[in-house]
């Protein structure tokens, strides 16, 4: 019998296990959940199946269940891989886990390849099933001699519309932990032959957007270092190279807002015992000149607005006093755009914009309150009661209190990406297009996409079917193919598509 032992909540685990359960006679496996939170919905109603409360933190216990495992599988945070993958390596454990590797991980490559192990890390929606769907299309434009020009890589877990309830647009659908942080580094890029650094004020921009085959327009913002991932894709002389963050636009709008207004600070200067979320947000926009802020943001808004205001008032008044023959020679005229190319222009048209961003600049104004009284700002009930805190610390309290998915919510997974490339003297356009909705709070597109991905990987490896080892991404082809097959059969199915273009 072999043993699978998975670290998570038995929320975060609850598709894996019924994944690996469905398995178990067949494979003859036994999986223990070591469940960092109390066990309420799972029962151990199979003889396969055993569950534990441990916290990390404790070596003893958390040994002693490594040293029995044939395989672990961790979907705790990143912090917390630390003491897992240390004991991994010293029982001589293979390691499967969706979350990012970072420095302390990546200095045990040379260790786990000695130990002739395998930590296959980013084994999830993204990364994960982002890097082995892009794989797939690069290995085959390269094997028909094509060049790869261009990557771009768009990814999101949003809301679904119909559980779209609130000023955000935005419910956590994955794991909550140090979600305020996300972004915090800034973002490298390369675009057109440049590398760009962004810092973190810059990422969040509501009307960079992107159109959605079948669902509309996304805002997009860079997802960390996209530069460290050219050489493990094989694309070290790309021109273009982004992996992309998606959110509903309105979100990116209220989350530079966020930025601004010093609420994401890890700076611990609160007591919050005892303390409301009105009481903090007050105190913390005494501190942070919340009074200046909104002054200016209406002030911007207004002003534009009443300009754009007198403006189409004159634009009308005129068109009043003007005879018909004028008024008919008026409609539609020539004029210079910005770049100096001319383009046809329609009276109604240009009124309607100016209507349209009239609208606009007043819902933006109006946008920016009702985001933070969703938040708490006016929540004289609800204490914080964790001791002392950061900012972060108590936005990441008030999402979790405000922004959690409701038992009936759904959620959704998007990834599209987009592959320039050339062969035989054509340009082409590789893309493909994946649009996933989840069943409830509990069985969500994310969780089903990365729970799936890290079991189909799982019994690879018992199975003896992936032959790598040392420290890696799923970049190879040993596991995106049998992964992505399976998902296939499971309803996670990409759209592809591959054209010239001009």
């Amino acid at each position: 019998m072999q043993n699978i032992l998975v670290f998570g909540t038995i929320n975060s685990a609850a598709s894996l296990i019924d994944y690996l359960l469905k398995e178990a006679a067949f494979y003859n496996w036994f999986i223990t959940v070591a469940a960092t939170t109390p066990v309420t919905t799972l029962a151990n109603t199979t003889s396969n199946l055993q569950t534990v409360l441990l916290h990390p933190d404790n070596e003893t216990e958390r040994q002693q269940l490594i040293a029995a495992a044939d395989l672990v599988i961790s979907l705790l945070p990143t912090t917390l891989h630390t003491f897992i993958a240390a004991d991994c390596l010293r029982f001589n454990k293979n390691l499967l886990t969706p979350s990012y590797i970072d420095d302390t991980l990546a200095g045990m490559h040379t260790a786990i390849k000695q130990q002739n192990l395998l930590f296959l890390c980013e084994m999830g929606l993204n990364p994960g099933i982002d890097h082995m769907n892009a794989m797939q299309h690069i290995h085959r434009i390269k094997a028909n001699g094509g060049t790869i020009t261009s990557f771009k890589s768009y990814c999101g877990g949003l809301i679904s519309p119909e559980s779209d309830d609130n000023p955000w647009h935005y419910k956590m659908t994955g794991g909550h932990y140090n979600i305020v942080l996300a972004g915090k580094d800034g973002a490298v890029f390369k675009e057109n032959g440049a590398v760009y650094q962004w810092p973190y004020e810059q990422l969040f921009d509501p009307n960079r957007v992107i159109h959605i085959p079948d669902f509309g327009y996304l805002a997009w913002y860079p997802n960390r270092d996209s530069v460290h991932y050219m050489s493990l894709y094989g694309l070290p002389n790309a021109s273009t190279f982004m992996r992309n963050i998606l959110r509903y636009p309105e979100f990116c709008f209220g989350w530079k807002n966020i930025v601004e207004l010093k609420l994401t600070d890890a700076t611990k200067r609160y007591d919050t015992n005892g303390l409301t979320l009105q009481q903090f947000f007050q105190e913390h926009f005494a501190s942070h000149g919340f009074g200046e802020w909104i002054e200016k943001q209406l002030t911007s808004r207004f002003t534009q607005t009443k300009q754009l205001l007198e403006k189409l008032q004159q634009l009308l008044e005129a068109e009043q006093e003007a005879s018909e023959d004028e008024r008919n020679a008026l409609q539609d005229f020539m004029m210079v755009d910005n770049n100096g190319h001319l383009m046809d222009v329609n009276l109604d048209s240009i009124k309607n914009q100016a209507a349209a961003t009239v609208a606009g600049q007043m819902h933006e104004a109006n946008l920016s309150m009702k985001q933070l009284f969703f938040l708490g700002m006016d929540d004289d009930q609800t204490l914080i009661n964790k001791g002392d805190c950061s900012a972060a610390d108590i936005l990441q309290f008030a999402m979790e209190q405000k922004l959690l998915l409701q038992p009936a919510d759904r959620d959704l997974v998007v990834l599209q990406h987009e592959i320039h490339y050339e062969l035989n003297g054509e340009k082409h356009l590789a893309s493909s297009n994946l649009v996933v909705k989840g069943e409830d709070h509990l069985n969500t597109a994310m969780a089903k996409i990365t729970t799936l991905s890290l079991s189909i990987a799982a019994k690879q490896i018992l199975q003896g079917n992936i032959h790598e080892t040392g420290l890696h991404i799923p970049v190879m082809s040993s596991v995106y193919v049998p992964v992505l097959q399976e998902l296939e059969k499971n309803g996670i199915r990409f759209v592809e598509n591959d054209i010239i273009i001009q």
